[in-house]
């Protein structure tokens, strides 16, 4: 069992590395000593070394990410006001992290969808099942699927969008009008 609290803990520590600092700007020795782990258990985990661990804090951020969606649309059954709160709560998430932590996928993807293809992969099945959820979530509300589809992508590409914003900006406000705007868009299309 303590190996596997050891890899937790080393797929714990990249994710928050990679939110804060990206692929690029974390270090294996880093990873380490933020995890409290040996060194040479990072190998022993991820054999593949810095890209096979980075692949898999992808795909563990990207099923963590897509459960707070999940949780906020149990927790409020009607799309519209699930739609917007979860922008709230990312914009109060991003806010108390003092604007230091969004997205880690959209960070890697951002810095090596050009460069690394095991990485940009990775990413890209994680916004592609965040994606399918989504148009099946808007569905599941009597919107037609082409449009749920439509609306998942924008709800999405909006919340990326004011995460990139709201880090450098250091402000909530590009991550509440990007809710604002998605939540908008679900109402016209559940009044249709």
């Amino acid at each position: 069992m303590a190996s596997t609290g050891t890899r937790k803990r080393i797929v714990d520590a990249t994710a928050e590395c990679f939110r804060r600092q990206g692929y690029v700007g974390t270090g294996l020795k880093q990873i380490a000593a933020e995890a409290d782990a040996a060194f040479g258990s990072l190998y022993h985990f991820f054999p593949g070394g810095k890209e096979e661990l980075g692949a898999e804090v992808i795909r563990w951020s990207g099923r963590m990410y897509m459960q707070l969606f999940i949780d906020v649309a149990v927790e409020e059954p009607d799309v519209v006001a699930a739609t917007r709160r979860f922008f709230t709560d990312a914009a109060k998430d991003v806010e108390a992290s003092g604007y230091a932590d969004a997205c880690p996928i959209a960070t890697v993807a951002l810095e090596v969808s050009s460069t690394n293809e095991p990485l940009r992969e990775a990413c890209a099945a994680v916004f592609e099942s965040w994606l399918t959820s989504a148009t099946e979530y808007y569905a599941s509300a009597a919107i037609e699927r082409a449009e749920a589809h439509r609306l998942g992508l924008q709800m999405l590409s909006l919340l990326e969008g004011a995460f990139i914003f709201s880090r450098a900006m250091r402000t909530t406000e590009p991550v509440l009008v990007a809710g604002a705007a998605a939540a908008a868009a679900v109402e016209d299309a559940v009044h249709r």
